[in-house]
C-alpha cells in the first residue's frame, strides 16, 4: 500500500468517526467535537494530496489547510457561543431539548 492510499484510509476512518460522533449523541459538545473530527479528516486529505500528489505551486495544501483550521476556530467558537446562550435559557445542552431558541 502506498503511502497516500494509508493516509486516505485513515482519513476515512476519521471522518466516519466523527460522522457516526455527530449522529448518534445527543449532547451538543460532543456533537460539536465529531464535527471537528470530520474536518480535521479532510485537513489530513488535503495534506495528503499535497504531499502525495502531482507537483503544484508550493505549500498550496498547507494554504487549504491553514483555511480551513481557520474557519474551523470560528465554527467551534460560534458553536460553543450557542450551547452557552441554549444551557443559560433551559439548563441543559441536550439538542432534544433545544426545541425553542427564540428569547
Amino acid at each position: 500500500m502506498s503511502p497516500l492510499q494509508l493516509c486516505l484510509l485513515f482519513a476515512s476512518a476519521l471522518f466516519c468517526i466523527g460522522l457516526a460522533g455527530a449522529l448518534s449523541r445527543s449532547n451538543t459538545i460532543l456533537v460539536l467535537l465529531g464535527i471537528e473530527l470530520m474536518l480535521n479528516a479532510a485537513n489530513l486529505n488535503f495534506i495528503a494530496f499535497w504531499r502525495y500528489g502531482p507537483p503544484t505551486p508550493p505549500a498550496t495544501g498547507v494554504l487549504f489547510v491553514l483555511f480551513a483550521i481557520a474557519v474551523a476556530a470560528a465554527e467551534a467558537a460560534v458553536g460553543l457561543a450557542l450551547v452557552i446562550a441554549v444551557y443559560r435559557h433551559q439548563q441543559n445542552i441536550r439538542l432534544q431539548d433545544a426545541v425553542r431558541l427564540k428569547g
